[in-house]
């Protein structure tokens, strides 16, 4: 067997696929235990004209002017992209390591350059999910900012079908430069995750306690979304759709100064502050999940390994 027979084993292995499963069913089910408090996230970075307040503070204003289930509008498609998304990632990420590793020990400037790997593909198989998640999930909003169109999107299909008609199908990849910039968040975040990881498991082969798998996640999460806040931000205001930019023939030069043009917009509405509304919301809401979401993967997993008696590979460890 040849060295590209090898690497295609390690591309379409058994344990990456348990790897992606395990990513996707920890992140769907920590996304639903903490959806509320994104939620709450979005409307700060979108609706530039709603007072930066507590999470549960938005989400009770919410509650009070949109209904007792609207802190959970838009979960069915969110829940759809998060999970394809995540699949994607958690594939990538693991082939690819197993790949290049052959059976080496990984380090986190390794780690960083898998997930940023890993991130650009997941970025370009899954922002049209994202988009219209993003609409979806907006849509019946009650905004403080007037100038914000109502959408009128009976699902997902129908969301899908009514931007590529009236946008374009290059609307369906709203957002996708400060995506992939992004990806910076899920790569930092693994390369701090991994790092840790290895820390605590040296010289012990042994199952991290659930306790160290949920702090190393937070601790991992909480690093990387501060880091990249300012763009995240950015990222929501182009998948929603509606923001003021400067038209140019150049898609990349249009989307670099659709980018430039919201920082400094806010910087000079709000200041330097300005580009960090709602990170107490993000932070909360994403800290927790993906802490939840990593202890769930590490379970998933470990368990799928023992029950199918296949040896876990360590080296990555």
């Amino acid at each position: 067997m040849g060295s590209k027979d090898l690497k295609l084993l390690d591309v379409f292995s058994y344990e990456s696929l348990v790897h992606a499963v395990a990513g996707a069913m920890g992140s769907v089910t920590a996304m639903t235990v903490f959806f509320p408090l994104d939620t709450a996230r979005l409307r700060l970075q979108v609706d530039d004209k709603r007072k930066t307040k507590s999470s549960p503070a938005i989400l009770s204003e919410i509650i009070k002017e949109e209904g007792l289930l609207a802190p959970y509008r838009g979960w069915f498609p969110v829940i759809c992209s998060l999970c394809c998304s995540n699949f994607v990632y958690f594939y990538c990420f693991h082939s690819l390591k197993a790949t290049w590793l052959q059976g080496q020990r990984s380090t986190p400037g390794r780690d960083l350059i898998i997930g940023i790997a890993a991130g650009v593909v997941n970025v370009l198989v899954t922002t049209p999910l994202w988009v219209v998640n993003t609409r979806l999930k907006l849509q019946g909003a009650k905004f403080r900012n007037e100038d914000i169109q109502p959408t009128h999107y009976k699902g997902i299909t129908d969301a899908f079908v009514q931007i590529m008609q009236q946008e374009g199908v290059g609307a369906l990849w709203n957002g996708t430069f400060p995506s992939l910039l992004l990806v910076l968040n899920p790569a930092v975040q693994f390369m701090i995750y991994e790092g840790l990881k290895r820390q605590l498991m040296r010289g012990v082969h042994r199952e991290l306690s659930s306790v160290e798998v949920f702090l190393i996640g937070a601790i991992a999460k909480a690093i990387a979304t501060t880091i990249t806040y300012p763009l995240q931000t950015v990222q929501s205001v182009l998948r929603f759709g509606q923001h003021g930019q400067p038209a140019d023939q150049s898609r990349l030069r249009n989307s670099l100064r659709s980018v430039m043009y919201l920082l400094t917009n806010r910087v000079r509405k709000w200041g330097v502050l300005g580009l960090f509304k709602g990170l107490e919301a993000k932070l909360l809401q994403t800290v927790l999940t993906a802490a939840l979401m990593f202890l769930l993967y590490e379970k998933i997993a470990n368990t799928t390994f023992r029950v199918m008696g296949v040896k876990r590979t360590m080296a990555s460890h």
